[in-house]
């Protein structure tokens, strides 16, 4: 795997736009006729993307769209913040047009200057998951995925190395 840079979002967007053909024709033929090895071949590039790249270098995600909030992630961040899940969820969340909550503005209202995350401990779910590319059953998130490409270097750099693979 080349080695991954740090893009802003507004890069990664023109090159994932740049490749388009490319990568939805992987998704596409991922879709109709998974490999039996795919999430052996994803996870392992997940991996050797991680060994590459600091999170803290670039926090696309954290700057540039919410995750989802569920009931437990509003409970355990409300407790982090001392704070009833009602106010918590008055003073950061809305329903968006999934009528999931997630929350009001980006960047995350916990995101420090430094990229850290002040809640770290008791971050969202999909915060501690993302960006989803070491997950079981890899072909069931293709769609996620191809939007991550936007986002996230690590995304790009892995489906980018897919498309070399000829899966």
């Amino acid at each position: 795997m080349e080695s991954i840079c740090y893009y802003k979002p507004e890069e990664l967007k023109q090159m994932t736009a740049n490749r388009k053909q490319e990568f939805s024709a992987l998704f596409q033929k991922l879709k109709k006729k998974k490999p039996k090895n795919l999430d052996t071949i994803v996870h392992a590039l997940h991996e050797e993307a991680f060994n590459q790249f600091d999170c803290l270098d670039c926090a696309n995600c954290c700057s540039s769209i919410s995750p989802i909030i569920t009931d437990n992630d509003v409970n355990r961040l409300a407790k982090s913040q001392k704070m009833k899940a009602s106010d918590f969820t008055d003073r950061h969340l809305y329903l968006d047009e999934d009528q999931d909550y997630v929350f009001q503005k980006t960047p995350c209202p916990f995101l420090m200057h430094d990229n850290y995350c002040c809640v770290y401990n008791n971050r969202p779910r999909a915060c501690r998951e993302y960006p989803h590319t070491d997950r079981k059953r890899f072909y069931q998130i293709l769609n996620l995925t191809r939007k991550n490409c936007e986002i996230c270097p690590i995304v790009y750099a892995i489906t980018n190395e897919l498309t070399t693979l000829g899966l």
